[in-house]
């Protein structure tokens, strides 16, 4: 390896995205360096940069936290992976200090997770150093870019509809945000067998997206709730996922419940909760649940699903860009142009 690399740093909130040189990191015992082959850019790194995400990262950082690539080189006491092993890597990290961590548990089990290219320098890079027990195998049949963003963009939305809001067959489903994680949310109900499911966005093209997916209805916002009770005979739905972080979202995810629905909050910002008068909610013994991140044996299950042509990923890559048009990727992200689903740093 060289000396040096390629990092894209996050160097302020609010301040501008910056490539330096800096050294390739190098295992410690029990950790991998990875050659990136791409990484994608998420919604939660456009709100840690402009400072919308209550985050302390510590300046400066190198950002992203859905990579994948091939080992390079490996620390002592790493039996697998090996050098040459195509891997997608789990984007959290133990804190080493919670009970959990002291008593020998792993990263599933971890109070305070640490997080890639938040807490710790990410894949935004040409290399990355990872604790080996974060990899997952990624086969040959699947592509670098695809496996990627299993690492958050497909996994968190699959954590929160298999695990968190617990779909299963026959269940109706709303998904509030048809963007990176809601895209695959609708893929996700639809493999869980979910027997009617709506999408919700203010974008005709990420509506005609959701329908092309399987979606039952694609709704605009205004009016989306009685629309989902006219097309549930008056019920509304089991579970109902809110990928924006928005209050407004929120409150909608409730109102569309049925009776004992469960409302999962995925997506993540700063507003503060309000959801009108606690009778409602005690009425309807309404659910709200909180979703955030995935297990590493999520990715495998969909490492798995992607390799037998169960789950399709094929259309899930916008664009691929360098290093160097990070600023530019996030961008697009924020703004919405084109429409992204994922935009992937191909280094």
């Amino acid at each position: 390896m060289s000396a040096s690399m390629r990092a894209v740093r996050m160097i302020g909130i609010g301040k501008p995205l910056e490539v330096h040189d800096v050294p390739v990191p190098s295992p410690g015992p029990g950790e991998v360096v990875v050659r990136v082959a791409a990484c994608g850019v998420c919604a939660s790194d456009v709100h840690v940069l402009d400072g919308s995400l209550p985050a302390q990262p510590p300046l400066p950082v190198t950002m992203g936290h859905e990579p994948s690539g091939t080992v390079e080189a490996a620390g002592d006491g790493v039996a697998w992976p090996v050098p040459g092993d195509r891997v997608v890597m789990h984007a959290g990290k133990r804190c080493e200090a919670c009970r959990p961590c002291l008593s020998g548990f792993g990263i599933e089990e971890c109070l305070s997770v640490r997080t890639m290219g938040v807490d710790f320098d990410g894949a935004w890079a040409d290399f990355v150093v990872v604790p080996a027990s974060s990899c997952v195998g990624l086969p040959d049949s699947i592509p670098f870019d695809q496996g990627a963003i299993l690492a958050d963009a497909v996994a968190t939305p699959y954590a929160a509809v298999v695990e968190t809001g617990e779909v299963g067959p026959g269940d109706r489903v709303a998904v509030f945000g048809i963007g990176g994680l809601g895209t695959h949310a609708i893929q996700i109900a639809r493999l869980c067998g979910a027997s009617f499911v709506a999408a919700v966005d203010p974008r005709p093209s990420a509506r005609e997206r959701a329908l092309a997916l399987g979606a039952d209805v694609a709704l605009d916002p205004d009016g989306a709730v009685a629309a989902i009770r006219d097309a549930t005979r008056g019920e509304g739905v089991d579970a109902a996922f809110d990928f924006v972080g928005a209050n407004a979202v929120v409150k909608a995810t409730v109102a569309s419940l049925a009776r004992g629905g469960r409302a999962v909050i995925v997506g993540v910002g700063g507003e503060k909760i309000s959801l009108g008068p606690s009778i409602l909610f005690a009425v309807k013994h309404s659910q709200l649940r909180g979703a955030y991140g995935y297990r590493r044996s999520h990715i495998q299950s969909l490492v798995s699903l992607v390799q037998s042509g169960r789950l399709d990923l094929s259309a899930s890559i916008t664009a691929k860009l360098p290093l160097e048009d990070a600023a530019e990727a996030v961008d697009m992200l924020a703004t919405k142009r084109g429409d992204p689903v994922r935009l992937v740093l191909t280094p």
